[in-house]
């Protein structure tokens, strides 16, 4: 309620304030007045000030502009070969780097690789053991004595021990055995010791096979003849099926890994025992040696089962194809492939292929650290010593290093990740960890990292990632996840938007942290870090703060004086606009799209509330300061109020980008409320300053057009004055709703004195040039102020609608209720009128002293039409006028705005006019072609001055003096009795309009009898008689008769009798007169009835007088003409006393000396007129 009421009163005080400022210009001007009446010249350097405190102004409302049209042209980055800056972090998160002693151990065991690869190297490799050994060499920082040393020691030392690992996976296409369609296939594969190149091409025809029939097996001599074979494995059967799958995994020892092969049968399982199931129970017994001996127990264990027909070979498995692989043909990642099976003999018939993935590893290595360490930390070390190294030896851009090594380092790491039987999964985890905690000393590509994880993601096996590794995987994620905060904190400036390659930088470690916090892996071995995102929010939230704290440390702005201490706080918020702008333009979108998380709420939030807390108190400080009755607010102090303010509008408007939950209960929500006294303050030096500022310019203006305008350039300099003044309020953007009306009713007050007050200089500057100049270069001046004055009313009309009146009187209606909506509504129009009536007064002047000019050059035209003979045309005596006009018309067009032109002519409109009115007045009773030629004149310049629609309006023109000119020159050409019945014609139309009069009132009944052409008259009584005795009363009597008298030649006036002391006098007297048709049909035709008053000693007194046209009683139709006429109802008829020389016709009548008639109709008028004067 409170602040209603506190809103009413507010506008209650505007109302008073906003008088007529015409009104307020009554008193003379005070010495603190920043516009005077009589101004004197500006000083210099009080002009400059005025035009340097505007381009400040200015100044500060681009400076937004700019800063943030500079942070959003920072979106729009294109390629940038400038290298980001350096992601420096803390010390904790460097790796230890690996010691000498280590660094030798780690050598031999690369050169140990190096001399026991195996397999067949791809394209991508090096072959050459000398080129692998150099690139060692450089790699480890080795000198050639100590190479040697520990090569010699390697070749020395026990080779390496080789194991092959096959995975069945499955067969499809294989050839059907069965009658139903199908097969029952069956795997049986081994390694075939290694043979003798003669051995090979002797037996190249033939091609073994697991199984052999019995005779052939018995046939042998000794078991040197059989192909020896190492631990046979079976796979499942898998019935009815052509494409089976097994998806089974074995693991064979390798002799001689150079000539070694592996062998692969299929077969159809046939029946309940077969030879399938009896190689698996021989599997059972160990060291088993030799084929001969292998099939006899499979023989044995055949029969053992009782089979049916053990000597026929009817339910012997049948044959479906066989691979063959030679180990030296084994690349050395392995095999992932498909085989096609080949036929036992010629006469064979085979078909399908089988799916097989094979790898050599290494079982047994003989190194220093293959006896300390795991495999998998061996490789890790391996790895980080050759990521350092090339990464070292990157020369362009590497920041961006991707990770690639050359064919040297990627021959030994993949030879070594094979030989240590390293997996896929391990791999990916090793390259993780050695290049993450790499990343952290020397920076490598984010997208690289981001590749390891995903590799990881893809390879993923829990069951797989146990121990050790799960702990280091942990501390990778770790390490790289606080390492990932610690450069958020700091990404400012780290991650720069002015660097593309940062922001790309940033992109992609958002996205790598954003994938990681969502991988199965993170979420395994690191289950309590499921809330990353909350992570990633404290980071943000103490990055901000921190750096908006190190703005306060570098800016100081607690430091100086007050008014340094505000301008240094500007230059804080203005930074901390920016990062929001940044924040808004580039961050935000990084972050949402890669992590979920709205990086502008949270930035926006903390920098908010610390910006907030900083100026409230520094504004408490100013507010105090101001209140002091010896302080007062400088100019530059409001200057730097004012850019305070206009920085925290920018910082407050970002909020409009935030989420709607995020809107509420921020700490600038009010912040305007800091400024309200400095604001007041401010717009009066603005005011102050404007008026200067038009001061020098009409103390400066030529008043000469400016191009492609009617106005100068004053006029020019004013509204661009308003504009600017008023950009400044609609950039402050006041939100409470009393605060702003208060503003706007003190800037329609400034602007309205300003320009009221450029209307009065711009008019004394043409009043004070017009001496010594001729007459067309004065009236081009004065048309040129004339279109300034309008050109500023001009602009300010538009005032309801550039401050947006509308929703200040919506606003107020909504606190104050219809109540404050209406005085909103008064005291700005009513501002703004009493603004438009000066300036039209001004106006006024300025084409009075145009007409003044013209006054003498109008008169002597006049004259000449006045004193023209009647024999002279109507043109030629019309002619000069019209020709000066005509001239003057050519210059008041060419220099004058439209609505100028014309407010100038229908000042010379009625100038004419009045001229005109007068020279007939002085020349009344003169001839009628007198008034003729005058009438032609009128006519002639009405259509000049309408300029067939173009100039003013007939409307407009045929009103005021027209009307009374044309009447005067109507009458004045009619003849006496034409004017008589004129008079009575008014006099009828006059009585028509009476009501209630104080001269009383008279009550008659009129009624024609048509066939007698006799008009009776009763006259029943009066009521209200005025006064004209000494006693309070009066002897009146009625004087009645048929007027005019030139129509009703024979009639005579008849009166009543006199009644004594009395103002309501009953007659009930009845007259008669005679009317004849010809006679009541006149419109004038009518009865006239004079009260008199009766006096012994002198001339009877006029108390008043009532007309009643006769077309009332005698027209045919009317019910006083009808038998029943007796019976109408009594006419009241309301007195009057005007006097009769107040009428034009009467006039014109006593002009015309030698008229008699015209002389007795006013010698008997004067009588009256001269009783009435004697009262």
């Amino acid at each position: 309620m409170t602040t209603l009421l506190d809103l009413k009163s507010s506008v209650l005080r505007q109302v008073q304030r906003s008088q007529s400022l015409r009104s307020r210009r009554e008193p003379p001007p005070t010495a603190s007045s920043p516009l005077t009446h009589c101004p004197e010249p500006l000083p210099r350097r009080i002009s400059e000030e005025s035009v340097e405190f505007f381009e400040r102004v200015n100044a500060v409302l681009q400076k937004q502009e700019n800063m943030l049209r500079a942070a959003q042209a920072e979106c729009q980055r294109g390629a940038c070969t400038v290298p980001p800056p350096q992601e420096h972090v803390d010390q904790s998160f460097i790796p230890d780097r690996i010691s000498r002693t280590e660094l030798d151990l780690l050598y031999e065991e690369a050169v140990y690789t190096v001399v026991n690869r195996v397999g067949v190297p791809s394209s991508e490799h090096v072959k050459s053991d000398e080129e692998l050994f150099a690139y060692l060499l450089k790699v480890f920082d080795m000198g050639e004595e100590e190479q040697d040393i520990i090569i010699q020691k390697v070749q020395e030392a026990k080779r390496a021990s080789f194991s092959l690992r096959v995975s069945v996976m499955k067969a499809k296409n294989l050839m059907a055995k069965d009658a139903n369609g199908y097969s029952d296939p069956y795997c049986m594969l081994g390694i075939l010791m290694g043979q003798s190149p003669r051995e090979m091409e002797d037996k190249k025809e033939r091609k073994f096979s697991f199984r052999k029939r019995k005779e052939k097996l018995e046939k042998r001599s000794s078991t040197k003849e059989v192909l020896p074979a190492r631990c046979i494995q079976v796979t499942e059967v898998k019935p009815e099926t052509l494409n089976p799958v097994w998806d089974e995994h074995f693991v064979f020892e390798v002799d001689d890994v150079h000539n070694d092969l592996l062998h692969l049968d299929i077969w159809d399982h046939d029946d309940d025992v077969s030879v399938a199931e009896a190689c698996k129970k021989l599997n059972e017994v160990s060291g088993l040696r030799g084929m001969g001996r292998y099939f006899k127990q499979i023989a044995k264990s055949v029969r053992a089962n009782g089979s049916a027909s053990s000597g026929s070979e009817e339910n012997v498995d049948d044959f479906l194809g066989c691979i063959n692989i030679p180990l030296n043909e084994v690349p050395v990642g392995g095999y992932d492939t498909w085989f096609k099976l080949e036929p036992r003999s010629s006469t064979s018939k085979v078909q399908g292929e089988c799916h097989l993935i094979m790898k050599l590893f290494t079982n047994q290595r003989d190194t220093a650290l293959s006896k300390r360490d795991s495999n998998i930390s061996i490789h890790k070390k391996l790895l980080s010593q050759i990521v350092e190294y090339e990464h070292t030896h990157v020369k362009r851009e590497p920041y961006n290093w991707n990770g690639q090594v050359c064919p040297a380092a990627w021959t030994v790491l993949t030879h070594h990740a094979v030989q240590t039987d390293l997996s896929p999964l391990q791999q990916a985890i090793i390259r993780w960890q050695c290049y993450s905690s790499h990343h952290r000393t020397q920076r490598v590509c984010y997208s690289l990292l981001l590749r390891l994880l995903r590799t990881i993601d893809a390879e993923w096996d829990p069951t797989a990632v146990r121990g050790d590794l799960e702990r280091q995987l942990s501390d990778s994620f770790r390490l790289y996840t606080e390492h990932c905060l610690c450069l958020m904190k700091n990404m400012r400036q780290v991650f720069p938007c002015t660097s593309a390659a940062a922001i790309t930088r940033y992109e992609l470690m958002l996205r790598g942290i954003g994938y990681m916090q969502n991988m199965r892996a993170f979420k395994t071995v690191c289950p309590l870090r499921n809330e990353l995102h909350l992570d990633i929010t404290t980071a943000v939230k103490k990055g901000s703060a921190e750096w908006y704290e190190s703005l306060i440390a570098r800016y100081k702005p607690e430091d100086g004086t007050l008014e340094e201490q505000l301008k240094r706080l500007v230059q804080v918020v203005d930074f901390a606009c920016a990062d929001v702008q940044r924040a808004q333009n580039i961050y935000n979108k990084l972050f949402y799209s890669a992590v979920k998380v709205d990086f502008l709420s949270l930035s926006y939030r903390q920098l908010e509330k610390q910006v907030a807390d900083d100026v409230n108190v520094a504004m408490e400080r100013v507010c105090g300061t101001l209140e002091q009755e010896s302080s007062r607010l400088t100019q530059t102090m409001g200057e730097t109020i004012f850019e305070l303010f206009m920085s925290l509008k920018t910082l407050k408007g970002f909020r409009e980008f935030l989420p709607l939950k995020d809107t509420k209960m921020l700490a600038l929500t009010g912040f305007h409320n800091w400024f309200k006294s400095s604001i007041h303050k401010w717009l009066q030096i603005v005011h102050d300053r404007s008026c200067d500022r038009i001061r020098k310019a009409v103390e400066t203006d030529k008043l000469e057009l400016v191009q492609q305008a009617k106005h100068s350039s004053s006029a020019v300099e004013v509204t661009a004055c308003f504009s600017q003044v008023r950009e400044i309020w609609l950039q402050l953007a006041w939100p409470d709703s009393a605060g702003a009306f208060i503003f706007i009713t003190r800037l329609t007050d400034n602007f309205c004195s300003e320009a009221v007050c450029y209307s009065e200089m711009i008019t004394r500057k043409i009043e004070r040039n017009q001496l010594g100049r001729d007459h067309k270069s004065f009236t081009v001046q004065l048309c040129i102020a004339l279109n300034n004055t309008e050109h500023v009313r001009v602009f300010l009309s538009h005032l309801p609608r550039d401050l947006d009146w509308q929703g200040v009187e919506r606003a107020m209606e909504e606190s104050c209720g219809v109540e404050g909506k209406e005085q909103v509504y008064k005291a700005l129009n009513g501002q703004l009128f009493n603004m438009d009536l000066d300036l039209q007064r001004e106006a006024k002047r300025l084409i009075a002293q145009l007409t003044d000019k013209m006054l003498p050059e109008l008169r002597r035209y006049i004259q000449h039409i006045s004193l023209s003979p009647d024999s002279i045309n109507n043109d030629d005596a019309v002619s000069p006028l019209m020709k000066y006009l005509q001239d003057t018309m050519v210059i008041l067009t060419e220099n004058l705005v439209k609505e100028n032109l014309t407010r100038v002519l229908q000042s010379m409109w009625e100038l004419l006019l009045r001229m005109i009115l007068d020279a007939v007045a002085e020349n009344r009773g003169v001839q009628v072609e007198f008034y003729n030629r005058f009438q032609y004149t009128v006519e002639t310049l009405l259509h000049f001055f309408h300029m067939k629609g173009e100039g003013l309006s007939l409307e407009d023109m045929k009103s005021g003096d027209y009307k009374v000119l044309d009447e005067e020159l109507r009458l004045n050409k009619c003849s006496s009795f034409e004017l008589i019945e004129q008079y009575y014609l008014e006099k009828i139309s006059h009585q028509k309009t009476l009501k209630h009069t104080r001269f009383g009132r008279i009550s008659v009944k009129c009624y024609y009898d048509a066939p007698e052409q006799r008009l009776t008259v009763e006259i029943l009584h009066a009521a209200d008689i005025i006064a004209l005795d000494a006693n309070g009363l009066s002897d009146p009597f009625v004087i009645v008769e048929l007027c005019p008298h030139h129509l009703f030649p024979m009639a005579k006036s008849q009166r009543t009798q006199v009644k004594l002391k009395t103002l309501h006098p009953v007659f009930d007297e009845l007259f008669h007169f005679h009317v004849s048709p010809e006679q009541y049909r006149h419109r004038f035709a009518c009865l006239t009835f004079t009260v008199m008053d009766y006096d012994w000693l002198s001339t009877n007194d006029f108390a008043g007088e009532a007309v009643a046209p006769l077309s009332d009683f005698c027209w045919p139709g009317r019910p006083n003409a009808s038998p029943a006429g007796k019976s109408v109802q009594p006419s009241i008829l309301h007195l009057s006393r005007s006097k009769p020389s107040e009428k034009p016709i009467m006039r014109m009548l006593d002009a015309r000396i030698g008229d008699r008639e015209a002389q007795e109709f006013v010698r008997r008028l004067k009588e009256i007129e001269k009783s009435m004067e004697e009262e």
